[in-house]
């Protein structure tokens, strides 16, 4: 009760603190998203992203913080001593995967295919991130998973369910559901991204194309999903199969989960250790040709790489301006004094080229089946792009948490929980040096990725003098073949900047002249909040955050 006595003792009135974040429409607050959208073709899906981002912002948003305040726990057996290797939710996680099921974030791309299909699924993988990161894992794989499930008639029903827009968590038998999910099951212990130290073995049955497999995965992500892609060792060497949860009989396939991994970040979505002890699967593609099989899905999970860490620069960039425009120090706000303006433009900067160069490459994607040209940038661009724009998150993040002070280093804020998963995207999916790798390979061993590689780049000449300037130094390493192991990093973050670059001037952004001298010129120092004085950053900031 409030009575004068009461009140005598009252240390302080709280006030100088900003409102809650959320609600907020994350699709509405987004004007670089928008114009990216239309860039690229997705007008089409306005209404779909418009609803699901108001929805991530505000329903989905609160979900977030309680999926992650329970992790999932591991149940080996029930009361009776049976084996039942279930994997047990909050009920928040439900109801993001339900949401995002049915909305399309995990397969938009496949049940509505038309023009600008893949472009706006990306869209809604990235407003969904922003409200919950963990439950991007069963969605990216479950979305990834239908080209390469396609590929065998045999396994129709398995494309068509992981792509329906239903979520089913039951443990059933597919036959019983009208949506799945599936997940992913490569990396073993002795060989981590080097797959094909692979060690797991598949045996033929007398079915054509059916075999039992023996061994163990090290990284068994979303254990609880309907099925899983995997890759073991057949006798026409590395293959890729598909391994259900439950067989068509409805008994449980021959598998132990041994743990669930105790992990950094990602606290909502579960990954585990596994053993298959003869457990029955299907083969997708011809024996040998597992990695080849795999790659298409690899692709698009890259990509989410990509989005994911985009949507948690964005995430944290929205609520670093959101705090400094209420917070106050020194008689004015924090977003007016003259360095937390140059951070948060800077952050602006950085975001804007990431989103932009991540919806070039979506668009790539969907222009993909027909134009070739698309197909060889999406290949190599994925690469290039997860690499950079996942090397980037971690700082990124940091650097907004700073802008709240201790407020941003307390689990009541959001902001620790996006550090946590910043680094996720840089290791999953292979990491930096595996990206770098690739991008090599693919300019050694695929002329077509270099060369429309460079069409891409050289489309933007003429539009910056600092632009230019680093194409041609870019331009001349490439056609001379410099590109040595070593020199590998450099060299991608060099295409990822121009990259970036080239869609931020076609598209006539206010960032990309101040990109490019700040990150091509050398107006920049090694931290974020380097920009040079004297620049206007008001337009930046304002379209960070309306």
């Amino acid at each position: 009760m409030d009575t004068p006595s009461t009140r005598s003792f009252a240390t302080h009135v709280v006030d100088n603190q900003p409102p809650e974040f959320a609600p907020r429409d994350l699709h509405a607050d987004d004007a670089v998203l928008r114009e990216g959208l239309a860039r690229a073709g997705a007008a089409a899906f306005d209404a779909a992203l418009a609803g699901y981002g108001a929805l991530a912002g505000s329903t989905l948003y609160a979900l977030g913080f309680e999926a992650n305040g329970d992790k999932p726990r591991l149940k080996t057996h029930d009361r009776f001593g049976h084996r039942i290797d279930l994997v047990e939710f909050h009920p928040a996680y439900h109801q993001l995967m339900q949401a995002a099921k049915e909305h399309g974030v995990a397969g938009l791309s496949w049940h509505a295919p038309q023009p600008g299909a893949h472009v706006a699924r990306a869209a809604l993988s990235y407003l969904h991130h922003q409200a919950e990161a963990g439950t991007s894992c069963p969605l990216t794989m479950t979305h990834a998973a239908v080209p390469v499930l396609r590929r065998e008639p045999a396994l129709q029903a398995w494309a068509d369910k992981a792509a329906a827009p239903h979520y089913d968590p039951r443990d059933v038998p597919i036959a019983d559901k009208a949506g799945i999910t599936v997940g992913m099951g490569m990396t073993e212990k002795q060989g981590g991204s080097d797959v094909r130290g692979n060690t797991t073995c598949a045996t033929a049955t007398s079915v054509e194309g059916e075999y039992t497999l023996v061994g163990h995965k090290w990284f068994f992500s979303a254990p609880m999903s309907d099925g899983w892609l995997v890759l073991a060792q057949a006798p026409g060497g590395l293959t890729c199969f598909l391994l259900p949860r439950r067989l068509a009989d409805g008994q449980k396939n021959a598998f132990q989960l041994m743990r669930l991994k105790d992990k950094l970040g990602d606290w909502a979505n579960a990954s585990g250790e596994v053993e298959f002890t003869g457990a029955w699967a299907r083969r997708v593609g011809a024996e040998g040709r597992g990695v080849a099989t795999i790659l298409q899905m690899v692709m698009l999970t890259r990509l989410d790489c990509m989005l994911a860490a985009t949507a948690e620069m964005r995430m944290a960039l929205a609520q670093a301006v959101h705090h400094t425009r209420h917070r106050s120090t020194f008689g004015k706000a924090l977003v007016e004094h003259a360095l937390m303006r140059n951070v948060l433009a800077d952050l602006s900067l950085e975001w804007e080229a990431a989103l932009a160069l991540c919806l070039r490459v979506a668009a790539a994607v969907d222009r993909a089946p027909t134009a070739p040209a698309e197909a060889a940038l999406a290949r190599v661009a994925t690469a290039i792009g997860k690499y950079w724009i996942c090397r980037r998150a971690p700082a990124f993040v940091n650097e907004a948490q700073e802008c709240l002070g201790g407020a941003g280093y307390v689990e009541e804020s959001i902001l620790p929980r996006l550090f946590r998963q910043s680094p996720l995207n840089g290791i999953w999916e292979g990491s930096g040096n595996i990206q770098c790798l690739d991008v090599l390979r693919a300019l050694a061993k695929e002329p077509e990725c270099g060369q429309v590689l460079l069409a891409e780049l050289a489309a933007a000449r003429g539009l910056d003098h600092a632009y230019d300037r680093q194409f041609e130094v870019v331009a001349a390493q490439l056609a001379a073949g410099h590109t040595v192991e070593a020199g590998a990093r450099l060299l991608v973050e060099h295409l990822a900047l121009l990259l970036q670059a080239s869609v931020l001037l076609r598209a006539g952004s206010p960032a990309a002249e101040l990109f490019c001298r700040s990150r091509l010129g050398g107006q920049h120092g090694l931290a974020l909040g380097t920009l040079p004085a004297g620049v206007d950053f008001s337009v930046l900031i304002g379209r960070a955050l309306p």
